[in-house]
């Protein structure tokens, strides 16, 4: 058998090859191939990347050099051999900052303080949208920075410095965080729109504040389910105000007509 290379079989007893390197102690499994030939060639890439420090990153991703080796298996095998950090995800440890490969065009930049969070979670993209599996449930990476599932990028948040690869804390700005509410600016100042989706968008008032803004919308989710309106609103959490004054401002809150008025 070629080095760096062992048989196994499926369940159906079918014989397949794999191929497995040890580095610093440690052993990593390259994959699974159905020729002793390709596992044999994703083992000499993986000692290639290992053995030659001067094959760096720059150049892996100008030539992507490695024959049979997966590319998301080199990203990991490079940054373990220059960082001396071993992760089941394709990062590369930059300082105060990591790369995350999602393919070889699509590369993300994190904060350092996410290194370990995306080491044990893999991002997936569907439909255009970027998750990770967590605790078996597909969880938006926006998540992470208090951004709802429904927001749209340069309505509700920005990516500051114009990369939306660019996934560092300081580089996304928060515009609208609640529920059914969007800022407005009117006469030079900021204003806060409150609005319901039912059978079409529906206004339900402008406020000074973007608390009373979310505040109004909860209060109009509230009479819309009291009237018997049958629909799954996702309610707005506060936590800047203590039970009292939510209370307070929920009771002096002005809705709009149209929700007072509203039949089912």
């Amino acid at each position: 058998m070629l080095p760096g290379v062992y048989t196994a079989n499926k369940k159906d007893g079918t014989l397949y090859f794999r191929a497995s390197i040890t580095y610093r102690n440690k052993h990593i499994s390259l994959g699974s191939y159905q020729t002793e030939h390709e596992a044999h060639e994703a083992y000499m890439d993986a000692n290639k990347i290992l053995s030659d420090d001067t094959f760096t990153l720059e150049e892996f991703l100008s030539n992507h050099c490695t024959k049979s080796l997966p590319f998301e298996k080199s990203i990991i095998l490079i940054n373990f051999r220059d960082n001396k950090l071993y992760f089941k995800t394709p990062i590369y440890i930059k300082k105060r900052y990591f790369l995350y490969f999602l393919s070889q065009s699509t590369v993300f930049k994190f904060a350092a303080d996410d290194l370990f969070y995306y080491a044990d979670h893999k991002i997936m993209k569907r439909g255009g949208h970027l998750f990770v599996s967590d605790f078996g449930m597909q969880v938006n990476i926006l998540a992470r920075y208090g951004i709802k599932n429904f927001a749209v990028c340069g309505k509700d948040y920005r990516f500051v410095n114009g990369d939306s690869t660019d996934y560092r804390y300081e580089n996304i700005e928060i515009i609208n965080k609640y529920h059914g509410v969007c800022q407005l600016i009117e006469k030079g100042l900021p204003i806060y729109k409150a609005k319901i989706h039912i059978n079409g968008d529906f206004i339900i008032g402008k406020y000074r504040k973007e608390v009373e803004a979310a505040i109004a919308y909860n209060k109009a989710v509230d009479i819309l389910l009291q009237k018997g309106l049958v629909k799954n609103f996702t309610k707005n959490y506060i936590v800047e105000l203590s039970h009292e004054e939510y209370r307070a401002i929920y009771q002096e809150i002005k809705i709009s007509n149209h929700i007072l008025e509203y039949e089912i």
